[in-house]
């Protein structure tokens, strides 16, 4: 209660229908973030976790993997012969937690301290809290989506600016191109298809590959002239002329 308590979550002592159990319940926070609905933050799920000594687990495990796969309950209730120690082997446990989740919807969690149950449960606790937004943010427009609330990036007008800015950026998702490189492309080459047209008209494939090696690339003075290179440019070649989908493009990789 007290590694709750440090989350600023309220706990209360009450009688549970199931002895040794937790149940959470979400409180909309006042003030609420005004991005979530109401009735995000109202939904019950009805979580709850059932704490078994081991005995417990494994006598309720052995009565489920020996029944009948139409007749498979999760028993909690044992009979006075059942009181003594169960022999059961990892396998058995193995089927039971698959059962469980299949059948019942149950996850299991094997913990060896009560350290590990209260940050399981602090975690757990932490997960509820945010799920409500995370709901909500999920069911809305996706991120990279350009009509997204969060959309980022080049924005792009409807008489076409902003196109110039959206092929620098994709030419800078190559490997190993600095904005730089980026830069001599776009100069030499404004638009994907004014380089797509140039690699078509060259005469060899070696000419091909080398169109961009030659470019220069503005460095800061004193610094030694550079140029784009035969590997970028053999890779953005590739990129645009290729028309095999799992051909590598970084022979690095």
């Amino acid at each position: 209660m007290q590694a709750l308590g440090t989350l600023g979550c309220e706990c209360r002592i009450e009688p549970q229908l199931l002895s040794r159990s937790l149940q959470w319940s979400v409180v909309k926070t006042d003030p609420a973030p005004s991005s979530v609905p109401l009735e995000v933050w109202t939904e019950d799920e009805q979580d709850q976790l059932l704490l078994l000594e081991p005995q417990e687990f494994l006598r309720s495990a052995v009565q489920l993997t020996q029944q009948p796969s139409s007749q498979r309950t999760w028993q909690l209730k044992e009979s006075k012969e059942a009181q003594g120690k169960v022999a059961i082997s990892w396998p058995e446990v193995e089927e039971a937690l698959v059962l469980l989740q299949l059948h019942a919807d149950l996850d299991v969690l094997l913990v060896a301290s009560w350290q590990e149950l209260s940050q399981y449960v602090c975690a757990f606790t932490k997960a509820l809290s945010q799920r409500p937004s995370k709901q909500y943010r999920d069911s809305q427009a996706f991120s990279f989506c350009t009509a997204g609330h969060w959309a980022s990036g080049q924005q792009v007008a409807k008489d076409g600016s902003g196109l110039r800015g959206v092929w620098w950026r994709q030419i800078r998702q190559f490997n190993r191109v600095s904005p730089a490189v980026a830069d001599a492309v776009v100069t030499a080459f404004p638009s994907p298809r004014l380089l797509q047209q140039a690699l078509l008209d060259c005469g060899t494939e070696q000419e091909r590959l080398n169109l961009l090696a030659d470019l220069p690339v503005k460095v800061h003075k004193g610094r030694q002239p550079r140029r784009v290179g035969p590997d970028i440019s053999r890779r953005i070649c590739i990129f645009l002329t290729t028309t095999n989908p799992h051909l590598l493009l970084d022979l690095s990789s």
